[in-house]
């Protein structure tokens, strides 16, 4: 049987002890899987996330990046295990260049490696190596969301999660971004998405998990999920036609 890239067994998390958010979950991403976390708001998605990613307590229950139980490794340490993390603010350092925030990301690793990393994102976002002396804050929103990524991918991750990464971004620029995040998934990395904007979502996953007070209370395929009217009213928010509209 293959490894899940990552894996949390009856994980309960929270900012304080006696009041967890994330009560009890148990969840396993294949490798190469690309998951999206769905459900209303409060659910407790992106503080799922950010206790896998080390940025909020974890209580009780264990993280497993592929062979290795990182439950209560420092997030920054995550980093060089191989789990990236793109919150859904502050992702990047507006007063640096685009140039200086990824040199900065990659200070992380060996400096025989820094220039190579940085040279391999710019061949793959193209806006960014073409002006690589701008300053973060700015850049438009789409293209904050392109270096945040980028940032995340210096370390060469197995697995990459992002929270709510069309979050203020037009309907146009959600597609570019959504599209990289695909083509990013087909070139390996595991990709797991918290996500408001469910048709965006549920178009690039291959499976959906439905989030309710800290709890799973559904997961399949992504598609058949929205496509069932009781669950997109109850837990998305939508119906069936809406989410399936132009």
């Amino acid at each position: 049987m293959t490894t899940p890239a990552l894996q949390t067994r009856a994980l309960v998390a929270g900012y304080e002890p006696d009041l967890p958010i994330v009560r009890g979950i148990d969840l396993s991403v294949a490798q190469g899987e690309l998951l999206v976390l769905l459900g209303p708001n409060g659910a407790g998605k992106s503080t799922f996330v950010k206790a896998i990613a080390g940025v909020v307590p974890i209580h009780s229950g264990s993280v497993m990046l592929g062979q290795r139980e990182i439950t209560h490794v420092a997030s920054h340490r995550k980093i060089g295990e191989g789990l990236a993390f793109v919150p859904q603010t502050e992702n990047i350092f507006a007063t640096l260049t685009i140039h200086e925030n990824l040199q900065l990301a990659a200070a992380v690793l060996p400096k025989a490696l820094r220039g190579e990393r940085i040279a391999a994102l710019y061949r793959r976002f193209p806006d960014l190596a073409s002006k690589p002396t701008r300053l973060a804050g700015a850049l438009s929103g789409g293209q904050r969301q392109m270096l945040a990524v980028a940032r995340a991918l210096i370390v060469d991750p197995s697995v990459l999660i992002l929270d709510e990464p069309s979050a203020g971004l037009s309907p146009k620029i959600v597609g570019e971004v959504f599209s990289m995040l695909k083509e990013i998934n087909a070139g390996g990395v595991t990709v797991i998405l918290v996500e408001q904007n469910v048709k965006a979502a549920v178009a690039i996953a291959n499976r959906a998990v439905i989030l309710v007070e800290g709890r799973i209370r559904h997961e399949g395929e992504a598609s058949s999920l929205l496509a069932d009217p009781l669950i997109a009213k109850l837990y998305l928010g939508t119906t069936t036609q809406a989410a399936e509209a132009p």
